[in-house]
């Protein structure tokens, strides 16, 4: 029932912010629309101390910004200007080109924080990669939940159980947040081609004996009936949908189905083509490379 075990890998961002990446992984490009897959934290930030992800542009998929714990500041070229929280989603749909920055507040700076959370990417199909970009945050009360006896799920995105979330999207998707208590068992929905378990924080044993821990995503078997059980209280995230409509290229933060498409964002963000932030508009990050790789 798994097709592909994945270990988050270590990378350091910058400033001492480390990630666990799963997804692009050799072998697994993606799971359903899910291109994109980084677990932060759980990291703390001392009265003083900020995160600070600079201005930086998109294009060709959406952002979903999914926090357990802190705060995060998110503004964008459109005007958007919001705090997350636990339990919320910011949904940004970067289309034809955005650009975001993901800050601390001064009051959340002024007072420390712990964060953890997971910021993933979704690949937009063919038909919707250039449309509008848009920003919409949904607040942790407006997500649907199922509580089952040990267990609370909340359908993050896409369809699950029945249940439907509020986030628009445009592409079959499954994204639930599992958070479970020890002895607990759960069954993955059955109703999307692609799947995969995520677990963030715990322990968790499949049918069949496959064990999983911290950092680590199982991918699972199209069309395979699969529960598993917490071994420990878990943080397990469920995640997937239709298969993609084609492949997909990824360099840096551009993804598209056309190399060509690629191109283009790096030449428009080297000649300051993009959008600016209103209210952030001093710095940004620069292009990764010296000479500039293109696809």
């Amino acid at each position: 029932m798994i097709l592909r075990r994945i270990e988050g890998r270590r990378r350091d961002l910058g400033g001492g912010f480390v990630v666990r990446r799963v997804l692009p992984a050799a072998g697994q490009r993606m799971v359903g629309p899910f291109i994109f897959w980084d677990h932060f934290g759980p990291v703390d930030y001392a009265p003083g101390e900020r995160f600070d992800v600079r201005p930086h542009p998109h294009i060709n998929l959406a952002t979903v910004t999914y926090l357990f714990e802190g705060e995060i500041f998110h503004r964008d070229s459109l005007g958007s200007a919001h705090a997350i929280r636990p339990g919320a989603v910011n949904w940004m749909t970067t289309g034809r080109g955005i650009v975001h920055s993901e800050r601390t507040s001064p009051e959340v700076e002024a007072s420390g924080q712990r964060m953890e959370g997971i910021q993933a990417w979704v690949a937009l199909p063919k038909t919707h990669e250039e449309v509008e970009p848009s920003f919409v945050h949904h607040p942790a009360d407006t997500l649907p939940v199922i509580e089952r006896e040990g267990a609370r799920l909340t359908v993050i995105a896409g369809t699950a159980y029945g249940r439907q979330s509020p986030v628009g999207v445009v592409w079959p998707t499954f994204y639930v947040d599992v958070d479970a208590k020890a002895g607990t068992t759960i069954d993955v929905c059955a109703e999307h081609e692609e799947r995969a378990l995520y677990v963030a924080s715990g322990r968790i044993a499949l049918t069949g004996g496959e064990v999983a821990e911290e950092a680590t995503m199982l991918v699972l078997e199209p069309g395979a009936t699969v529960e598993w059980t917490a071994e420990t209280d878990a943080r397990v995230l469920m995640l997937g949908g239709k298969a993609m409509d084609g492949p997909r290229e990824i360099w840096w933060n551009f993804v598209s189905s056309r190399p060509q498409r690629i191109n283009q964002a790096i030449d428009d963000w080297e000649a300051d083509r993009f959008g600016h932030i209103p209210g952030d508009d001093d710095e940004r990050i620069p292009l990764p490379g010296d000479p500039r790789p293109k696809v």
